[in-house]
Order: structure tokens, then sequence, then C-alpha cells
């Protein structure tokens, strides 16, 4: 779903979602669309879409007060400005900014998994990631940012945290090749700070 960039246009509801599933259906059936294609998609919207709104809604008001790991680190500057030697944060940032917009990858594993490896406070995260991104209402980013990213719910939503060292975002990426930090090294000044704080 957030391939396509249909996401926004359905959160908001201007786009029907089951007119969006029917017409993915459709291009499976005139040859247009490969099944894991449409079978993706679909699942996406009917599957993704409708548990991360029952989340919500069965668990609001208290549900964004969740905090079970305690983080309480501010959130940092760079995250308005993409003004960081981290290769990878800089860049997924700088897109966000350019674009209100960036890839699931990048929104989970690379900025999300800083935020909780870092220990950053769910609320203000939340918060960023609502006012970031263009396709962010909060039924569906609430979910999305306190109980996948930073497994703050304590395991309602996600079974474990989606946490990474460094290796993983070197093998999903281009990023760590032009980055001042070292993605091999796991302490020292020069290691990757994904490593040191995984």
């Amino acid at each position: 779903l957030f391939h396509s960039h249909l996401s926004a246009l359905i959160n908001c509801g201007l786009l029907d979602p089951r007119e969006c599933c029917q017409r993915a259906e459709h291009a499976f059936h005139a040859g247009d669309a490969p099944l894991n294609a449409v079978e993706g998609f679909i699942r996406q919207i009917i599957g993704w879409r409708e548990f991360i709104r029952g989340i919500y809604w069965l668990n609001m008001p208290d549900y964004a007060a969740s905090n079970r790991l305690h983080a309480r680190r501010a959130l940092p500057g760079f995250f308005w400005t993409g003004d960081t030697p981290m290769n990878c944060l800089a860049q997924a940032i700088a897109e966000t900014r350019a674009n209100a917009y960036a890839h699931h990858i990048q929104r989970l594993m690379v900025i999300g998994n800083f935020c909780l490896l870092a220990g950053l406070n769910p609320r203000e995260v939340q918060e960023w990631y609502l006012l970031v991104y263009w396709d962010a209402y909060e039924w569906v980013e609430m979910p999305n940012v306190l109980g996948m990213i930073l497994w703050a719910d304590g395991g309602l939503f996600a079974s474990k945290p989606y946490a990474a060292s460094g290796s993983y975002i070197d093998r999903m990426s281009n990023y760590c090749g032009a980055c001042r930090y070292k993605v091999k090294k796991k302490t020292g000044d020069d290691a990757c700070p994904f490593n040191y704080l995984y």
C-alpha cells in the first residue's frame, strides 16, 4: 500500500478501499497484474489496514499514553533538519522533508529503528510521524508507531520489538557505503551508532 502512494487518498476517504481492491482483482483477471502483487496489495488494504483500525478504536484513549519500555529521551533536533552524520537517517529524513513520504522500510527500519534503539519518547516520535507524512492520520499512524516501531504497547500489536543493527540497514540499502560511520564496527568513535545501540 505504501509503495502505491494511494495510502493518503484511502486514509482520508477520497478513495474507497473496496473499489481499489476490486480494481486490483480486475487487473489480475485481465492479465495486467501478477497474482502475488494483487494478493499483497489487497491484503494490505483489507487485512493490515483494518487490523490497524481495530487496534486504534479498541484501545483508545489509553493507547496514546503507551510507553512500556519507559523511553524518555527527547526527539533529536536533526529529525527536523536531517542534519546528522548518520547517512541512512540523513537520507531518509531528507526524502521525508522533500516529499512528506518515505518507503515503509525507511519509516520502520531506519528512522523507527533508531527511535526504538535510542529510547526516544513515544509521544514525541508519534507526533513527529503524524506531522511529517502526508498519509499519516492518527488512527493509522499511532498504532504503527506505538505498536510496531516502538513496541510501546508492550506487545498488544507486535510480538517483539523490530530492532536491528547496522548490518540489516547495510543489507537492505546502499546507505552505509557513503556513511562516515563503519557498519562493520561495533565500538569506537567511528562505529555505526545502530550497532552499539543494538
